[in-house]
């Protein structure tokens, strides 16, 4: 059924878009929470337009609705009312199974807990998605083969979480969101469980998907230096949009990890 919702039938399940359509589109979103006799207007009429290719951060203190904004973007849940268009699709309505069915095809998504399942190895954490999607074993494990030499940890994917840095874990998770070939990738605080160094590695990572796939990437973010590699960062307050601003020097004034130190040189 979604099939004939999306019109397409390319590897991810549509059309390939044009290279400057959006990819996000919303029109006078709101979300409202009822809380026993209370309603909390948690998004107040929000109007965005994220394109193919843009990398942006939504910034904003707690309560201000960003991490509503993000769940309504990523179809984990559905508009008061309003708009909202995933990659040329309304999905302001969708039911629970074509949501469901929806973030499977378009959408990845990278948490600051990592939620890898911890008795699993690295391979099998990111062959997950395409377990649940039917796709037969073989096929599986290339894909995931693919996509841990891309995040360069094809080495470590007979490993546990537990036998894995941080940083580590957080390269399988990417994997994992990258195995259905999505055209946007959610991520969640994807350094606030890690040191600088890992977290600098992180964001080149995320840079590196960007500029060389073009995936099309947003971060929910409180921390600066994630902002700074991205083209826009958008900050919200009190469920609107307070300020959308380009950042011409993207990733460019990223801090650059420091290299370890070497063996002393031999005389």
């Amino acid at each position: 059924m979604l099939n004939r919702i999306l019109g397409g039938t390319a590897a991810n399940g549509s059309q390939p878009p044009a290279a400057d359509s959006p990819v996000i589109e919303t029109i006078g979103l709101t979300k409202t929470y009822t809380m026993g006799d209370v309603e909390v207007h948690a998004l107040q009429g929000v109007d965005m337009t994220v394109r193919i290719g843009e990398m942006i951060a939504i910034m904003g203190p707690s309560g201000s609705g960003k991490s509503t904004l993000m769940n309504i973007i990523g179809c984990l849940d559905v508009p008061s009312s309003g708009l909202y268009r995933l990659d040329g699709t309304d999905v302001s309505m969708l039911d629970d199974n074509a949501l469901a069915e929806i973030r499977s095809l378009k959408v990845g998504y990278v948490f600051q807990n990592f939620n890898l399942l911890p008795r699993t190895t690295a391979q099998a954490n990111v062959e997950l998605p395409l377990l649940y999607a039917g796709i037969g074993g073989r096929e599986r494990r290339r894909r995931a083969d693919d996509v841990l030499k891309t995040v360069r940890l094809d080495h470590r994917s007979d490993h546990k979480p537990n036998e894995l840095s941080g940083g580590q874990q957080q390269r399988v998770a990417i994997a994992r969101a990258l195995i259905n070939r999505p055209q946007l990738i959610l991520a969640d605080e994807p350094t606030g469980n890690l040191d600088t160094r890992n977290s600098v590695g992180i964001m080149q990572l995320f840079q590196q998907l960007n500029e060389e796939r073009g995936i099309t990437i947003v971060f929910v973010t409180h921390n600066p230096e994630v902002a700074a590699y991205c083209d826009r960062v958008v900050r919200v307050r009190d469920g609107l949009i307070e300020s959308d601003e380009r950042n011409p020097s993207a990733g460019r004034k990223a801090p650059q990890p420091q290299a370890a130190p070497g063996p002393p040189a031999s005389r």
